[in-house]
């Protein structure tokens, strides 16, 4: 499992601690490492098709007690159905092993997934819901008839009564405005008992089925909680806990599904168990971007936090790493752009915060807070990311808060970004729509999702394309976190991402994304009103 590299590492400077799994840059040998694995991968023919729809990989550069420096190779999930491959440390619990208890189990859920599919869509269930919808309409359709006929022979019988009848005929009136009405509750009652009848047949096999939707899931959890347990995690002070454990005291309680089969838990795994120092850890994306995701082949990526982030905090326990860095960072200060009795623009520099977040860090609404201390309302009317830079409205009155908050929600505010996307864009002017969602073992990330997201429409115009990069204006006509990054990075979108993009490209020096224009109506005048901040970039 430990691999040598295959040419002299002797230039290389060993790292002096640990990088921060959730942020960092690949150190070189991690580098070295991962092109050892990819070639390793190219090599296995039989897997090409697999690893085309996209794979997560990690390496681990370690050092053993004699001071060897090699590394260690995983795999998230399983690989060719099996959890276990030579070329990679082996899983921390291997459910897929032969006879083991998952597996068994599995098979006996499939099993009553197959009976409850088998009673839903078989040939009398679903005959017993037509003949039931079918004669509920005829019920309806008859019932009315026979009301009609009612009205009708009501309006004739007043019609004879005006005639002033003699009593004979009087009391024969009576008696058949008696025989209509028992005969339309007879009517009544002969449909209701034959709709019981079909109702009762009806509820007996869907008892069944929830009967058996009761039992799935109770030994779905079952299972899933014994799992959890088998998954026993060490850290480099010796402690172990398992996934219950590890996951109780985080809001979402339990583990979520996959935990514990990342790449990253493996390798230190492996670490622990066979005494051996990690100095390095990187994760790469081979093949395909998933659907909802955005993933870029032989890209690196950090450990995910949904899944990743409780079990790292536990198995990093001991060593030393590098604390995750503080990204609120303004790389200039606030730059204010208008100003009235109303409302007030400024431009936010990349790197610093809108609204106060977890941190200490500055942001926009403190500067406002301290240079409008009169103004009322939560002055700050919009957000911009934290990465991007750009034109931000500040209502100083709580009337005129209210009023650009209506523009923004009926659209009617008009907002031009500037960005530089890796790559050549094609066609020059074009409309996204790609829903969003948050990615909820990733976050901050955002995930496609055309069933579950919400709508995110964003038009664009290229202005130009040099030295690899294409200068674009995007006029997004909703506001959805990172919309502006997603539909540029999607395979859906424009498959291109904005350059410096931590989260959906490449890091660099800053998001090369800015605000550069926003137009609205002035609550206070009325009159139409644009402020432009041009991008430096």
């Amino acid at each position: 499992m430990l691999h040598r590299f295959r040419h002299s590492i002797a230039s290389f400077s060993l790292p002096t601690r640990l990088n921060n799994p959730f942020h960092y840059t690949p150190h070189p040998l991690c580098e070295l490492a991962a092109r050892e694995l990819r070639a390793y991968l190219c090599e296995r023919k039989e897997w090409t098709e697999e690893l085309s729809a996209g794979k997560m990989f990690g390496v681990l550069v370690v050092k053993d007690p004699a001071g060897t420096v090699g590394f260690l190779a995983a795999f998230s999930g399983n690989l060719a159905g099996s959890n276990s491959h030579e070329y990679f440390v082996p899983p921390i619990y291997d459910m897929l092993r032969p006879g083991d208890f998952f597996r068994t189990e599995e098979a006996s859920i499939s099993d009553l997934n197959r009976q409850i599919e088998t009673l839903e869509t078989a040939g009398r269930y679903r005959e017993l819901l037509r003949t039931i919808e079918e004669t509920e309409t005829e019920v309806a359709r008859e019932i009315a008839a026979a009301k009609a006929r009612m009205r009708i022979a009501k309006t004739a019988r007043e019609a004879r009564r005006r005639e002033h009848p003699d009593e004979n005929t009087q009391t024969a009136l009576v008696r058949e405005s008696q025989y209509e009405k028992a005969e339309l509750h007879r009517l009544k009652q002969s449909w209701k008992n034959r709709l019981a009848s079909l109702h009762a047949q009806r509820t007996s096999i869907a008892e069944r089925i929830e009967s058996l939707r009761c039992e799935r899931k109770a030994r779905s959890a079952a299972l899933q909680a014994k799992l959890f347990r088998k998954f026993r995690l060490l850290n480099a002070l010796g402690e172990i806990r398992d996934l219950a454990e590890i996951f109780a005291p985080t809001p979402q309680g339990t583990p979520p599904a996959g935990a514990g089969e990342c790449a990253a838990p493996k390798l230190l795994q492996y670490a622990f168990e066979h005494r051996l120092t990690p100095l390095a850890i990187a994760e790469f994306w081979w093949g395909a971007s998933p659907k909802g995701e955005i993933r870029r082949h032989g890209h690196y990526y950090p450990a995910c936090r949904g899944k990743c982030g409780p079990i790292l905090a536990h198995m990093l326990r001991g060593l030393d790493v590098e604390p995750e860095p503080d990204r609120a960072c303004p790389q200039s200060a606030p730059e204010l752009l208008y100003e009235d009795r109303w409302i007030a623009a400024v431009f936010k520099p990349a790197g610093m915060l809108s609204v106060p977040g977890k941190s200490e860090a500055p942001s926009i609404l403190d500067w406002a807070r301290e240079r409008y201390p009169a103004a009322t309302g939560p002055l700050v009317v919009h957000r911009l990311d934290m990465d991007t830079s750009g034109v931000l409205l500040l209502a100083l009155t709580k009337e005129a808060h209210q009023d650009l908050q209506a523009q923004f929600k009926h659209r009617t505010v008009r907002k031009r970004y500037i960005a530089l996307l890796e790559g050549r864009i094609t066609p020059p002017k074009g409309r996204i729509e790609l829903p969003l969602r948050p990615d909820l073992h990733d976050r901050p990330r955002q995930a496609v999702d055309p069933l579950h997201g919400k709508p995110a429409i964003t038009e664009y115009e290229v202005l130009e394309f040099r030295n690899g990069r294409t200068r674009i204006a995007f006029y997004p006509l909703t506001g959805r976190t990172h919309q502006l990054r997603v539909h540029a990075a999607h395979p859906s979108g424009l498959n291109a991402p904005i350059a410096g993009d931590r989260l959906y490209g490449t890091a660099g020096r800053r998001l090369l994304l800015h605000a550069e224009r926003i137009e609205f109506r002035h609550p206070a005048t009325g009159d139409r009103i644009a402020i432009e901040k041009p991008a430096d970039f």
